[in-house]
């Protein structure tokens, strides 16, 4: 029996090379996951598959990674992914789940949640950096996929724009916070706020600059979360916390952790 040729795919090929391979190969629906809200230390995680429709149709003027993109610009692609697209849905995970069952199951969980969700089902899957097993199709964790693949860079778009609307709505619910400008990622003014204020049901307890202004940084992450916290009122925090130190997540794609995902949190190296 002959082999196939190799199918070798470019970077310089553009978005829609990848894809494009996969489907003269068969898998006529390639569906790409991503997420949003990894290395906020504040607010949901949020993740969504997309499976664009083969040929013009599906070639999304100006789409690319949504961190690239402006927030209007990342607007109208939304609308138009959201028009165009065969099948797409988003996943939310809270900020409590996250510090329950630890960032990078919450991660993988959402992207497989998004995919399964999906009503065209994918013969074919490509994710952001980490490979979603339980499928029950082929799949490719890509390196950069937002950048590298249109299907995923669609999936950021919706991830993006869904969490960031988001964030608005809950800088209305907890003022004084800037939700609505650093969208809960780790800023100067967000950190300042955190110390004046203390953290809202709404922070990630898990991490450490959270954990810091608590008084909880003694805890395991997943005991930090004061049980039945108001969703109203923020946190009482201990005014023997001292500095607070980021949660510096690298952008390099890393195996699932063997004992769990504290170490992730806590910013250090698996």
């Amino acid at each position: 029996m002959l082999t196939p040729p190799r199918t070798v795919v470019r970077r310089e090929a553009g978005l829609y090379a990848l894809e494009r391979a996969l489907q003269r190969r068969g898998f006529r629906y390639v569906a790409g996951a991503d997420e949003a809200g990894r290395g906020a230390c504040a607010g949901p995680l949020v993740a969504a598959a997309v499976v664009l429709p083969e040929g013009r149709r599906g070639e999304i003027d100006g789409l690319a990674d949504s961190k690239l993109l402006t927030p209007a610009s990342r607007e109208r692609v939304h609308d138009e992914v959201v028009e165009r697209a065969m099948a797409y849905a988003v996943v939310v995970i809270p900020a409590d789940e996250v510090d329950a069952r630890g960032l990078h199951v919450c991660n993988l969980a959402a992207m497989r949640r998004a995919l399964a969700s999906l009503t065209v089902r994918p013969e074919y899957v490509l994710t952001d950096g980490f490979g979603v097993d339980g499928m029950g199709v082929p799949g490719l964790a890509v390196w950069k996929g937002d950048r590298v693949a249109a299907c995923v860079a669609a999936a950021s778009v919706l991830a993006k724009v869904t969490r960031d609307r988001i964030m608005v709505d809950l800088d209305a619910e907890y003022p004084g916070y800037g939700f609505a400008e650093h969208k809960g990622y780790i800023t100067a003014e967000h950190t300042a706020a955190l110390r004046e204020r203390g953290p809202c049901r709404e922070h990630r307890f898990s991490y450490v600059n959270v954990a810091a202004v608590s008084g909880l940084d003694n805890r395991p992450p997943r005991s930090r979360r004061p049980l039945g916290a108001s969703r109203e009122e923020p946190m009482e925090r201990s005014d023997a916390a001292g500095g607070t130190v980021g949660v510096a997540l690298s952008e390099q794609p890393r195996p699932p952790a063997p004992v769990g995902e504290d170490v992730v949190m806590e910013g250090g190296v698996r």
